[in-house]
Order: C-alpha cells, then structure tokens, then sequence
C-alpha cells in the first residue's frame, strides 16, 4: 500500500457533526459579524438551507432566535479535542499565495478529468460545522417543529435541477450541474477569469448590500464556486492560478486545524469593511476544497440591541467554521459512496 493510500484511509475516520445553515437572522447577524462587509458571506451560509429546507418564509421570531443563538456560539482557534491526524503534502510550500496555489495547479493539471455528471445523478456532501449542529439543538421545540427537515451533516443535492436553475432570486447561487459547466468552460488567463466570475456573480444587490470593491468581489466569487462539487481537476488548476493574482489575498504559513481536526491550508482575504477575514480551507494532500472559515482581525465590541448586553469578539475568534470530510457523485438520493 502507498504512503497516499494510507493518509486516505487515516483520514476516512475523521470525527464528523457538521453543518446545516439555520438560514433565519441573516441581515442582523451578518451586521453584527463584519458589518456590510460581511453581508454576502453569510448569504452564501444561509443558501443550502434555504433552498433545501424552503424556510425563508418562517419570519421574525425565526430569525431573532437563529441570530442570539449564533452570536453566542464565537469559539476560539484551539484544536478539537480528537484530532484527525495530521496530513501533509511534501512539497507542501507557503511562503505566498502564489507559491501555494501555483503548487496546487501544478498537481490538479496532473490528473485525469472524469466524465461529467449524468442528469440523473446526485451530489452526496458531508461537512462538519459544530457550531450550526448547536444552534440547531438550541432552537426552540416550537420553531423546528415548524422546518420540515431535521438537521443533518449529510445532504444529497441534484446534479440536475432545472428548478433551481430558473429560480433567479438569488444571484449567487447555482445548481451542480451549473457550476460545473462554468467552471470547465473558464478561460487560461488569470485576469479574464476572475472577470468572468465576477459576472456570474454580480454585485451590490438588494439586501446583499452594496456593490463590493473588485478584489472583495473577486473573492467571494471565487468563494461561491469553490463551495460547488464536482469541478474538474483542470478548472480548479486555472481557478487557483488566478485566485493567487487577486489583490489582498494571503496564506497562512503554516497548516491550520478545520473544524474536523484535519491540517489544511488556509487562503485569506481580510473584508473591505468590518474586523473579520473570509479563509478558504484547501486539502494539503490532493488540494481539493476543505471547507471556509470566519476569523476575527480585530478585537472589538458589538453594542446589544434592545436592551441585550455587548457582544465582545475577540482577534482569533472564529465566527463561521465548516471543514467538508466528504463529497462525491452518488446514483440517487440517499446513497453514501
């Protein structure tokens, strides 16, 4: 057996609760996270469990309740008690974006780039988010009785969805099927790339908030794609190459622990406005997307509305933390690979 095999087959029993967005509190809670600079993360947040569970009409008790539970969850960046063991790629290098990312590629445009979906098939996703599995256990009896799906870590979505893909309220969202067609068809060059994002995923609207800065807009669209599976090992190639030009971006230099205690790498932007940074967590070994993460820049404090006391945050703080363990393309809804 090779020393890649055995780090797989190590990593297969990673401790998994995971994620489910309690999609309720969405402009209250995101003000309070960064600002209007943190508004459209947590829009992309919120997406799988609005468009799964069809909450978004449950109203304000919903979301009051969804946004107290959340700000009082902010944990700190020390490791999970039980620990996946730790997994490195040798010629791992995180002296710069570039120098990481362009590794990455390097790899990624080694593989070979698998059949596309069948319409007929699902996306089976598994992601760890202690956090949401929380709140989910802290609402109210009365308010989950009223959501008509029970909170899972596991969610099987449609490779094909012709009703998501006609539903144009909101623009950052795009079905599986879709996704992997914009990825696959994303141009070499770097800078029409991320110009070709950012018109998938336009800007400044509605209740998103404003329209964004370039680089912050950049970001986030790289953000939303990346969450997407299945994208062809060659479209990730050229998405990260581009990933590493965009203005601000920085990677840690040295492994951070996810929410399932796995070692990754960790790409990050600080937002335009607000004191938190957007982290995009990729696997050290077959660089594939790990999951993202909210972090606090700046310790400060968030004045109590209607009489609640201040919320204080502190620098390190991690405000949202999801690690994937698992996705994979399945025959039907239900089935785990």
């Amino acid at each position: 057996m090779d020393e890649m095999t055995r780090l797989r087959e190590l990593r297969a029993d990673a401790p998994v609760p995971d994620r489910a967005g309690l999609a309720p509190g969405r402009e209250r809670l995101t003000d309070a996270i960064a600002g209007n600079g943190g508004r459209r993360t947590l829009a992309l947040r919120l997406r799988p469990m609005l468009r799964d569970w069809r909450i978004a009409s449950l109203g304000a008790v919903v979301a009051v309740t969804a946004a107290a539970l959340v700000l009082t969850q902010v944990v700190g960046t020390s490791a999970p008690e039980h620990s996946a063991p730790a997994t490195v790629a040798g010629d791992l290098d995180l002296s710069s974006p570039a120098a990481a990312l362009n590794r990455a590629a390097d790899y990624l445009e080694r593989q070979e780039v698998p059949s596309e979906p069948r319409p007929d098939q699902w996306i089976y996703l598994r992601e760890v988010d202690a956090q949401q599995a929380q709140q989910w256990e802290e609402l109210p009896e009365e308010i989950r009785k009223k959501i008509p799906m029970a909170y899972s870590p596991e969610r099987w979505v449609p490779y094909d969805d012709k009703a998501a893909e006609n539903d144009e309220s909101d623009t950052d969202y795009r079905t599986a099927r879709e996704s992997y067609r914009i990825a696959a068809a994303l141009p070499e060059d770097p800078e029409a790339l991320l110009a070709r994002l950012r018109e998938v995923f336009p800007t400044g609207s509605g209740p998103d908030g404003p329209p964004e800065a370039e680089d912050e807009h950049t970001f986030r669209a790289l953000s939303v794609l990346l969450e997407s599976y299945p994208i062809p090992p060659d479209a990730l190639a050229r998405i990260y190459r581009a990933m590493a030009t965009v203005g601000g971006v920085k990677v840690t230099g040295h492994l951070i622990r996810d929410a399932s205690g796995r070692e990754v790498i960790a790409v990050t932007r600080k937002y335009d406005e607000g004191d938190s940074r957007r982290e995009i967590l990729i696997d050290p070994v077959d660089y594939s997307y790990a999951g993202n993460r909210d972090v606090v820049t700046r310790t400060h404090t968030i004045p109590g509305d209607s009489g609640a006391p201040d919320t204080v945050q502190k620098r390190g703080d991690v405000l949202i933390d999801v690690a994937r363990t698992h996705a994979a393309v399945v025959d039907r809804k239900g089935q785990k690979p």
